[in-house]
This record gives structure tokens, sequence and C-alpha cells, in this order.
């Protein structure tokens, strides 16, 4: 493998913000009451802090994270819409805890089951979707497990749509950040509803469980969660100028706890830590000689943008290089990787991506190829 240096990431790195004289001091993260938690940023997925991020836990109603984007799926796949609307159940009717007061045998919309489940967090609502999207929440369960294994959630089991306990349902802080990332990333118009602080439904008004959203101007989510075994939980994502963090935060001892946790561990985040896209995805970092194609140069860069998060002052630290294959022969085919991209901080290497073809390049004609063996040969 051939390695270069990106004159482009140099001319990037030079910019230096205004700091104090000693930028690189960064205290550990504040002392957070909690069974468990995470911070990281939205972006580049660098974890800010944590503790017990791996370990098993129950979700409680943070569940509706998981059963939201399996409906959004649906939506987005056009098997269901909006506007349809679907009969309630007496079981999901029935429902104990949080609701948003559907009535049995009543038709009632998706997009309004949906907000009763984001907004007012109704086990009814979140009952009435599964039952209305797989026939009944069993079902619907697996399908959550199958949508968890495909998002990388590998510590996560979910036997029902709304975290009621049961010793088989639980999940860990890192899966319900992989979960919070995907829902921002994938369903921008959607996610926009956990801003939402309050819904009517049946003349009935209901206030976000959130009280991030009336509290911190920077906070537009995510969702609370809260029984005797689970504690009170909250996942939040908040964001402040081009930086966007989620934090996970599980089994505190009461709901001005999640809130002081949480505000800690933003206030920490974007106290002592910047992100910044580093590379545009499918745009060129290079262009490589290309033998035995219609084209000599084939454009190499990423599939999706690169972005680095660092401790405030660091920037210009930054070190990119690129490593690339010394000999790359047609046909090439777009996505198919031909080197990596590695950024260091120091001896730290803090991120590494596929360098990939950004187009097709197919065989070039009898001529082309003769032509271009016996450069080969003589190189």
């Amino acid at each position: 493998m051939k390695t270069m240096r990106f004159v482009t990431a140099l001319c990037l790195l030079a910019f230096t913000a205004t700091v104090s004289a000693r930028p690189d001091l960064v205290p550990a993260p504040p002392a957070i009451k909690a069974r468990a938690y995470l911070l990281i940023d939205a972006n580049s997925g660098r974890v800010l802090a944590e503790k017990k991020s791996m370990e098993r836990i129950e979700p409680a109603s943070l569940t509706k994270l998981m059963t939201a984007w399996v409906v959004f799926n649906e939506i987005r796949n056009g098997t269901v819409s909006l506007d349809e609307t679907t009969r309630v159940s007496k079981k999901a009717w029935k429902m104990k805890g949080s609701r948003m007061f559907i009535e049995v045998g009543k038709e009632v919309s998706i997009h309004d089951l949906l907000l009763g489940m984001i907004v007012q967090s109704g086990n009814d609502a979140s009952v009435a979707l599964a039952e209305h999207i797989a026939g009944g929440e069993d079902a619907f369960a697996q399908l959550m497990n199958q949508h968890a294994k495909l998002l990388g959630m590998n510590d996560s089991h979910f036997v029902n749509a709304t975290g009621w306990p049961d010793e088989d349902h639980y999940t860990t802080a890192h899966d319900l950040a992989i979960l919070t990332r995907a829902l921002i990333r994938e369903f921008p118009e959607y996610y926009s509803w956990y801003s939402i602080k309050e819904f009517t439904y049946n003349n009935i008004r209901q206030s976000n469980r959130n009280r991030l959203l009336w509290l911190d101007e920077r906070v537009d989510g995510v969702k609370t969660g809260h029984t005797e075994s689970a504690g009170f939980c909250l996942v939040t994502s908040a964001r402040q100028d081009n930086m966007r963090l989620i934090s996970v935060v599980l089994g505190t001892d009461g709901e001005n706890a999640r809130v002081e946790a949480t505000r800690k561990l933003l206030n920490y985040g974007f106290r002592f830590y910047d992100t910044f896209q580093l590379y545009k995805a499918n745009e060129p970092l290079t262009e490589m000689r290309i033998w035995k194609g219609e084209i000599e140069m084939l454009p190499l860069g990423l599939t999706n943008d690169l972005y680095i998060t660092l401790p405030r002052g660091q920037r210009a630290k930054l070190d990119a290089s690129m490593t690339v294959e010394p000999e790359i022969i047609a046909p090439a085919f777009k996505g198919n990787t031909y080197g990596t991209v590695e950024v260091r901080l120091g001896d730290e290497v803090i991120a590494t991506h596929p360098l990939v073809a950004l187009q097709d390049v197919p065989e070039g004609g009898l001529w082309q190829r003769f032509t271009d063996s016996i450069m080969l040969w003589f190189n």
C-alpha cells in the first residue's frame, strides 16, 4: 500500500481558534449519581463520558424509541401512512401507566398515535401502533429485535412495545445512543416531534415529561422513562452551534436527579469539546491512476461525512494521511475500497475510514488495455 499526506487536510487543519494558554486541559467528567450513563457526540460518535455503558439494564419507556424507529421505517417503506387509522383494541385501551386515553373501538390515526407515544409516552398508543404494524405486540417485538440487530444494538432484547418490566426486556446506554443517533440521522422530520411540549387528544392536554425542553434551550429531545425497578431514566439530545450531543442517563433516584445529571453531562461536553467536519462525503480527496480503464484517473473519497471531536484548542495538532493501493486496474466500481484515511492526534489514531471509488470505471478498449499492460510491465 502507498501512503500519502493530505495537502487538503493540512490546509483545513491550519485554522486555530482563540484559546487560553493551556487549551489541552480537560477535567474528568462530572460525578453522576446514576446506574449507568453515556455522553457522545452525535456526529462523530466519540464517547466523552461513560459509566457502565455496556451493562444491560431495564429501559422502561425508553423502549418507545425503538417502537418509533420501527413505525418510522414502515412509513418510509410505504406500508403505513400517517393518515391511515386503526381501531383501538381492548388490550391497548386497558394498558396501565402513562396513557393518551384512546377509547376501545374508536379509529385513531397513526399520526395521533405517534404523538401520543412520543409526547405523552402513552402505553396505550404504543400497543395500538404495534398491533396495527404487526398484528400483535409479540410479533412487533420480533421486528424490534430485528431492527436492533441491523443497527448494531448487540446487547438489547425487546419483548414489548412499551417498556413494561420483563426480565427478558433489556438494553444498554450504548445501544440507546446508537438508536438515538440513527433516529436523528434517518428521520429528522419525525425527530422534531420529540421537542413538542404538549399534545391534546380527546380533549385531554398532557405535557411532555422531558423537563429539559423548558429548562435548556439547547435541548430538542428525546425521551424519559421510569419504573420502580428501572429508576428515573432520560435520553437527551442537545445542539449548540454546530455541535450535537447525546446523553443517556439510566437509573437515577428521582426526576430532578435525572435532569441535573443530564445537564452536568451536556455542560461538560459543550464546554470542553469541539466538533467539526473534516471532509464531506462523495467529494474527491485524491485521484489515482487506474490502469486499463476508459479513463486514466479514479477519484477516491468517503461514503460519509467525516466529523472529528476534540478537546477545545487541539485542532491544529491533527494530522491526516491516506494509504492507497499501489496498483488499481479496471474495472472499478463505485463504493469499492481502495485505501484508508487515517486521522491522528499526536501518536493516537482517532479516526480510520475506508477510501472508496466515487464512480464506476469500466474496462477500456483493446488498445487501451494493451498499452497499459506494456506500461505496467515496464513499471
